[in-house]
Formats: C-alpha cells, sequence, structure tokens
C-alpha cells in the first residue's frame, strides 16, 4: 500500500510540475505575442505563420516524436532496473535525433525558396531560413528531455522550457522591432517580411537555452547514471542497431500521426490562400486573413490544451511502466485521472474563449483586433483537440502507437474535405478553416477514445469527465457574459470589463464544481498550487 501510495503521489507531483510549466511558457508566449501582433499586424502573422508552420513539419519529421518514445523506452527499462540499457538508448538517439536535426536543417534551407513559393507568400522566405538552425537545437535538446521524463523527472524539462521562452520572448520582440527598420521598401514604412523573420530568430535563440539547461542538468548526474549502469546487472546488453530500430519502430508512428495534423496546417496555408485569392481576395487580404487564423484563433485555443498535453507528457512513462508490470488498476486509474483532469480545464476554457472571444481580442490586440468571430466560432475544439491528444498520450503509453495515427489521418481528411466546401462560401471565408479544423479534431478524438476504451476495456466515468465540467461551464459562461455587459454599462472600458469577467469567472467555475462533486481532492493534487486549493476548499466546507 505504501509503494502505491508513493506512486500515486510521484506521478501527481510530476504532471503537476509539467502542467506548471505549460501554463507559465505559455503565458509567457502570450506576452511577447501581444507587442510581436502589434507591431507585425495581421499580414505580419501571416507571414510568420507560414514560416513557423513550415518550420513545425520539419520538426516533426526528424524529432518530435523521439521524446515520448524515447521516455516510453527508458521508463521500461528502469522499471526491470536495466540501468545500462536505459542510459544506451540515450546515448543511441543522441546520435540518432542529431543525425536527422542536421538533414532536415540543409532540405529546408535548400529549398527555402521554392517553399515560400508554393505556399503563395515569397516574404515567407526569410522567416524559414532563419528557423533552419533550431531544427539542429530542438533535435538535440529533446534527447535529452525524453531521459529526463523517462526517469520520471520533469523538473530539468519544465525550467529549460521556461528558460526556452524567456528568451524566446524577449529576443522575438527586440529582433522583431530591429529588423522591421531595416531595408525598408520603396513606398513602405517598415519592413514587416524581415520583421516577421526576426521574430522568428528568437524561436531558435530559446531554444539554444533550453538546450544549456538540460546539457547542465544531465552533467550534474552523469557521473551517478554511469557508476548506476556500470554495476547493475541485466541478462543482455541491447546493441545501438537493436536500439535504433526500437527507438524508430515506437517513434516513426507517433511522428506519422503528429506529422498528419502539422500537414493539415500546410494544406490549410495552400488552401486558403488559393481559395481565397480565387474568391477576388488579393494577396495582401488573403494572407492578413490567414494570420489572424494563425496568429490569434491558433494562438489563444492552444493555450489550455498546452496544459492538457503537458499532463499527457508526463503521464507516458508512469502508464507505461505500470502497463510493463501489468498494473491493470494502476493504468485505469491514471487513465480516468488524467482525463479528468484535461476536460476540468479544457471545457471552462472553450466556453469562456467562446463567449468572450471578440473582447478578448480587442483586449490583447487593440492595434489589430479583428478576428474575434474566430474564437467564437472555433473555441469548441479546445475541447476536442485535447481529448485527442490526452488519449493519444494515453495510447502511446500502453503501447498502441499506431491507433492515434489512424485517428490524425481521419481527421486530416475531414479537414481538407471541409475546408474545399466551406472557404468558398462568402459569408464564411476563413471561418471556414476554423470550422474544419473543429471537424478534424472531433473526428480524430471519437475514434482515439472509442478505440482506447475498446482495448482497454475500461469504462471511462463520462459523467465526472464531461458532463459536470459543461455543466459548470455553461454557469459559467452566463456569469461571464452578464458580468461583462452589466459592469460595461457603468464602466465602458473593454479591458478592465474582460479582466474582471475572466477572473470571476473562474471562481463561480470552481465554485460550482466543487458544490456538484466534479472536483475531488485527487483531481486538485494533479493542478499548479492544489494543495492550497484543497486546504481552501475545506476551510469553506466545499470539500
Amino acid at each position: 500500500m505504501a509503494a502505491r501510495t508513493k506512486g500515486k503521489s510521484s506521478f501527481v507531483k510530476q504532471a503537476a510540475i509539467l502542467a506548471s510549466a505549460g501554463m507559465l511558457v505559455r503565458f509567457l508566449g502570450f506576452v511577447y505575442r501581444l507587442p510581436l501582433t502589434n507591431m507585425l499586424g495581421d499580414e505580419g502573422n501571416g507571414i510568420y505563420g507560414m514560416g513557423y508552420y513550415i518550420y513545425t513539419f520539419l520538426l516533426i519529421l526528424s524529432s518530435a516524436g523521439l521524446p515520448a518514445a524515447i521516455s516510453k523506452l527508458v521508463s521500461e527499462r528502469l522499471a526491470l532496473r536495466q540501468y545500462r540499457n536505459a542510459h544506451r538508448v540515450f546515448q543511441t538517439s543522441l546520435i540518432v535525433s542529431a543525425s536527422l536535426g542536421t538533414i532536415f536543417a540543409i532540405l529546408m534551407a535548400l529549398t527555402a525558396r521554392q517553399t515560400a513559393a508554393l505556399v503563395k507568400t515569397p516574404d515567407s522566405y526569410y522567416c524559414i531560413l532563419s528557423l533552419c538552425p533550431t531544427l539542429i537545437i530542438v533535435a538535440i535538446m529533446s534527447v535529452y528531455r525524453g531521459y529526463f521524463q523517462g526517469m520520471n523527472t520533469m523538473v530539468p524539462t519544465a525550467i529549460s522550457q521556461i528558460v526556452e521562452q524567456i528568451f524566446n520572448a524577449f529576443f522575438s520582440v527586440y529582433l522583431a522591432y530591429i529588423f522591421l527598420g531595416m531595408f525598408i521598401p520603396e513606398g513602405e514604412t517598415e519592413n514587416i517580411a524581415l520583421g516577421a523573420a526576426g521574430g522568428t530568430m528568437g524561436t531558435g535563440i530559446g531554444a539554444l537555452a533550453g538546450l544549456v539547461i538540460v546539457f547542465i542538468s544531465y552533467m550534474m548526474i552523469r557521473p551517478y547514471l554511469l557508476r548506476r549502469a556500470k554495476i547493475c546487472r541485466q541478462p543482455y546488453e541491447e546493441t545501438r542497431t537493436e536500439l535504433v530500430k526500437r527507438l524508430m519502430g515506437t517513434a516513426w508512428p507517433i511522428i506519422v500521426g503528429t506529422a498528419v495534423f502539422s500537414m493539415t496546417n500546410l494544406i490549410d496555408i495552400g488552401m486558403v490562400m488559393r481559395i481565397l485569392t480565387a474568391s477576388g481576395y488579393s494577396e495582401t487580404e488573403a494572407t492578413v486573413l490567414y494570420g489572424q487564423l494563425s496568429g490569434k484563433y491558433v494562438t489563444l485555443t492552444t493555450l489550455p490544451v498546452a496544459i492538457s498535453s503537458s499532463i499527457a507528457t508526463a503521464v507516458l512513462p508512469s502508464i507505461a511502466a505500470s502497463n510493463r508490470l501489468g498494473e491493470r488498476k494502476q493504468v485505469n486509474r491514471k487513465m480516468n485521472l488524467t482525463m479528468r483532469i484535461s476536460m476540468i480545464i479544457s471545457v471552462p476554457a472553450a466556453v469562456g474563449i467562446g463567449v468572450l472571444g471578440p473582447q478578448i481580442i480587442a483586449m490583447l490586440f487593440p492595434k489589430a483586433s479583428d478576428g474575434g468571430v474566430l474564437l467564437t466560432v472555433g473555441a469548441i475544439s479546445i475541447i476536442f483537440l485535447a481529448l485527442c491528444q490526452t488519449a493519444t498520450g494515453i495510447l502511446q503509453g500502453i503501447g498502441h502507437i499506431r491507433i492515434p495515427v489512424v485517428g490524425a489521418l481521419l481527421g486530416a481528411v475531414m479537414k481538407v474535405i471541409l475546408n474545399a466546401i466551406l472557404i468558398p462560401i462568402p459569408a464564411l471565408n476563413i471561418i471556414g478553416a476554423v470550422l474544419s479544423t473543429t471537424g478534424c479534431y472531433l473526428v480524430a478524438s471519437i475514434f482515439d477514445v472509442y478505440m482506447l476504451s475498446r482495448i482497454t476495456k475500461v469504462r471511462f466515468d463520462f459523467k465526472r469527465i464531461l458532463l459536470k465540467p459543461i455543466l459548470g461551464s455553461i454557469v459559467m459562461g452566463i456569469a461571464a457574459l452578464g458580468v461583462y455587459f452589466g459592469l460595461y454599462h457603468f464602466v465602458p472600458s473593454n479591458t478592465l470589463c474582460t479582466l474582471v469577467a475572466i477572473v470571476l469567472a473562474i471562481v463561480v467555475y470552481g465554485l460550482i464544481m466543487l458544490i456538484i462533486g466534479g472536483i475531488q481532492e485527487e483531481d486538485l493534487q494533479s493542478i499548479p498550487m492544489g494543495g492550497r486549493l484543497i486546504r481552501l476548499s475545506k476551510k469553506l466546507h466545499l470539500m
């Protein structure tokens, strides 16, 4: 019983650490995107987004699937006390990831101009070029992070993520500001293309800072790891060839599944620009609309999902180890807890962002306030994306890594079909892309959750996972709208009214969930400052 309690505490603690880092990183991301968007405008956001999505796609192909694969392979070997094999997984992964990162960086540099022309935004060339070195840096960093996560130690990853985002935030804004005033084209007041490239350069500088942190963390414990590996007794020592096969065999379904979703972003770029220009929009107008989609809708709706994905990342080694040891009850408990926490966070975020979409956009981007309707229409995608990512993390943890690939492919097909149908409708235009994104995640999440339930024979408690968060969020949404418009009648300040409405909405949601039993002590232990919230709830007799 003591060991089980210790394992439970460790799982909750590590998930909370990574979730806390995820929230802080996303907050810092918001902080720097505000001045960046106000400087670059929607057109600059569009150029930035196109270059960044191309980089993201190649990053996924080179290294994005490796942290989860490394984490899984390391945790399984540590659970069996095969310390030497666990460390060999890390060493082999470092060689593989660095090689792949270098290859894709060179490929990206050589094809930068052709790629920019292909997505019908030649100005994105500078963004693409500036991101090439970042592929190598992130590829190496992902190995260290995966190794630490496999050891169920999330602190180095969390610290490196925070440091990375701090450097990213500062240098993205600073370099964008500097480059906006360089080589200004005739007849223009700013060089938006170079300004966007300056923003993307901050990504590489931030990644380098994050790599330094995880490298130092590793060097601090390296003597212990080598000593443990040297004296351990294990029945068989895996060769590098075997490990490469197992690593790629574990990683490729993750890479393919993630790449399919990223591919939909690339398809979005081509389809949105082509369809909008064919419908009578100029290239600049189409870029502006795409900038609203990528720089505002995507940025804001992925904020809460970052928390649920952090939990999914944290649960992966824990579920993998429990599954390897045959601890079925622990696997089931962790699955339900993870899914429940994901929805407790994601459902109210979707409702809150949806009901206050235009107000939030106007508050955050006063110099570029268009695009609020995209949040109103598409905020529900937060729920489906969170479900999809959480189910994917669990499926990977129990060894069914190919299923999310099928779900992602089904979602991608749905997105392409809906894009082709909805974007040409004049009354929808860019809203069609938002609706197609929602359809994509809806299909993928339904498939993944259904297959997860079918494989594990686990009956998810959907009353607590979905019904109660939805009920609490409906009351919260009504309260948020009432507070905003009621206060705005007396104090016509959008920023003040929006902030007050958000704060009170959070309080209302928390109280409603405690009253109806939608949040319990185990749930609060999995979120930042959960201990304080538990003590406060008990003091107020709400728990």
